[in-house]
């Protein structure tokens, strides 16, 4: 099985990566034909979910890291 990952762009989209399954809150599944795609996290995109590349026109920032790891998540 083949590992998804989810990688955060400073100042922009989710970049997913892997096979993955996209629905709405329908249930309604999103054709996707690339094993990447980027979902927007600013709001502004008029592909929703879908990044655009909007974010770069609006001064969307997003500069959120993950914390560091403790010492027992580096023992694991």
């Amino acid at each position: 099985m083949s590992e998804v990952t989810i990688k955060t762009r400073e100042d922009g989209p989710l970049l997913v990566s892997g096979p993955v399954t996209l629905t709405d809150h329908a249930g309604n599944k999103y054709e996707i034909a690339s094993p990447n795609i980027a979902l927007c996290r600013c709001g502004h995109t008029s592909k929703r979910p879908f990044c655009d590349g909007t974010h770069k026109t609006t001064g969307w920032v997003a500069k959120e890291l993950a914390p560091p790891a403790t010492q027992q998540q580096q023992q694991q």
